[in-house]
């Protein structure tokens, strides 16, 4: 079965890229000194603006072995100072925090369909010092033996690494935040709680967390199969799949257990713990593998249908990172990925011995494949290591995008409303409180205005979806967003990080 932004990513290499980007040498240094010089990135192929400070390469994991090690990008926060650092991880178990570098949140924008880098009116560093990390080893530029079984040996890993980063580039009594997406809804819990257990507030004073459409609970059984017919009932125009394999999934969902399920266990306040359950679905008959059977069915009316954001129609658009859909593919002048070009490598310090690809691995290793199939043996979040970030910090915000089809917004919920935190199971209210994003639209109001549509993209963009606070933790939804929200939908990101720093109270 599938994994959310998981392995299903292959490898690929080179590319033809317009234009080389330089550093404006008059751009004030923040971090800059001889140990940090060599990481500073001074031109990057395709970037043709100033992009500011940014440093990158390899970091150990262990400053005495230098032969296990991560690769980061660091962009210092733009204006005035912050001592706080936010930590990006993409999931996998495999895949690049280089995507959401380029992708979602960092300093430009080279999605789908660009043919190079734009600046990135939302990004991060506009309100924190941002770090992007491959993680864990065997993750891109990031090298070494693979040997880790667990989350709690890759996190350890991380704060190795965070460690010597720290050192290095001068970083001491900041706040620190972990944040993610997919797979990383693993990472950033267990990432956050070995950061907790240091007991030092000078390199790790944890303040928060976030996780974007995340793997938290039993993600294949709860989060896609369990709610994956009424997902498809809900956009039944995006999906359009016949009357035979519709009324087949219908069945299914009542005749495999789902319908009951979902009625018994998605209420509010939670009606008690729920069943452990083995698999992927219900093995009664293969049938029950709704979630799948979808999936492959919805290609004949679309193919270029995007389990990530399921709006997407044909024609299939040139990713950079040569992954637009399920699909691997390029245009026949872009045989990418950026990352993998030899001048590129130059550029940001990678070793030139790898063959980057957007997700790699194994990550990890071992002789029991475990509940996922991928070796990782760790216990799902919900079951200890979250509760416990949220309790330390009551600052945690998970959200999904309704238009996600590898990570269902109500397979997340059902998790959540399996998980004791702060004294009690689940949420005790539905979510139903609007987030209304007021942020004016800097990426297209210049084009609207050109063509004489001034003022329809604004202002702001109105309710674009909910939110619920309990004892901690904040749930959201994202309307007109799919897998990557900060790709999709950056201004509600945007809000999202602005809450996770206590910057406001409400989204």
């Amino acid at each position: 079965m599938r994994s959310p932004k998981l392995n299903r990513k292959r490898e690929h290499r080179g590319a033809i890229f317009p234009r080389d980007g330089t550093k404006n040498s008059s751009t004030p240094s923040v971090f800059g000194s001889s140990d940090t010089d060599p990481y500073e990135v001074d031109s990057l192929p395709g970037i043709d603006f100033d992009f500011g400070e940014l440093y990158s390469g390899t970091i150990p994991i262990d400053s005495n072995d230098t032969s296990r090690s991560l690769f980061f990008f660091f962009a210092p926060k733009l204006g005035e100072p912050s001592k706080d650092i936010t930590i990006w991880l993409n999931g996998g178990p495999g895949c690049s925090s280089l995507e959401g570098f380029l992708q979602e949140n960092g300093p430009f924008i080279w999605t789908w369909g660009q043919y190079n880098g734009l600046p990135n009116p939302y990004s991060w560093q506009n309100l924190t010092n941002m770090l992007w990390v491959e993680f864990p080893v065997g993750t891109g530029f990031s090298t070494g033996a693979v040997t880790a079984t667990s989350e709690e040996e890759v996190a350890q890993d991380f704060v190795g690494f965070f460690k010597n980063f720290q050192d290095i580039f001068g970083i001491e009594d900041y706040k620190v935040y972990v944040t993610g997406e997919s797979y990383a809804g693993r990472y950033v819990p267990y990432v956050s709680d070995a950061i907790l257990k240091q007991n030092d507030t000078k390199n790790f004073d944890l303040g928060g967390a976030l996780m974007y459409d995340p793997v938290i609970g039993k993600y294949d059984y709860i989060g896609d199969t369990m709610t994956a017919v009424p997902y498809v009932e809900k956009y039944t125009e995006l999906f359009n799949l016949n009357a035979t394999v519709m009324e087949s999934l219908q069945k299914a969902h009542k005749d495999c257990g789902y319908e009951d399920y979902i009625s018994k266990y998605l209420t509010f306040p939670a009606s008690g713990v729920q069943p452990v359950l083995n698999g992927s679905y219900n093995q009664m008959s293969k049938e029950c593998d709704v979630w799948d059977i979808a999936h492959d069915a919805v290609f004949q009316g679309n193919p270029c249908f995007n389990v990530y954001q399921i709006s997407l129609t044909c024609p299939l658009l040139f990713d950079p990172l040569s992954f637009p859909t399920d699909l691997i593919y390029n245009y026949p002048d872009f045989d990418g990925p950026y990352f993998n070009r030899s001048e590129v490598k130059d550029a940001i310090h990678a070793p030139q011995e790898v063959n980057w690809a957007e997700c790699s691995g194994p990550v990890f290793n071992g002789t029991d494949p475990g509940p996922y199939g991928n070796y990782d043996l760790s216990l799902d979040p919900i079951q200890s290591v979250l509760p416990q970030v949220i309790e330390a910090t009551n600052r945690v915000l998970i959200a999904n995008g309704d238009w996600d089809y590898e990570i269902i917004s109500n397979g997340t919920l059902l998790s959540i409303q399996n998980m004791t935190w702060n004294g009690k199971l689940g949420f005790d209210e539905a979510p139903n409180k609007d987030v209304v994003i007021q942020l004016p639209d800097l990426q297209w109001e210049a084009v609207f205005d050109e063509n004489g549509f001034g003022g329809l993209d604004g202002p702001g963009q109105g309710v674009m979806g909910t939110q619920h606070y309990e004892r901690g933790l904040m749930w959201a939804t994202t309307r007109q967003s799919g897998h990557m929200q900060p790709q999709f939908q950056p201004r509600v990101a945007y809000r999202h990080l602005q809450w996770v720093l206590g910057q406001i109270d409400t989204l």
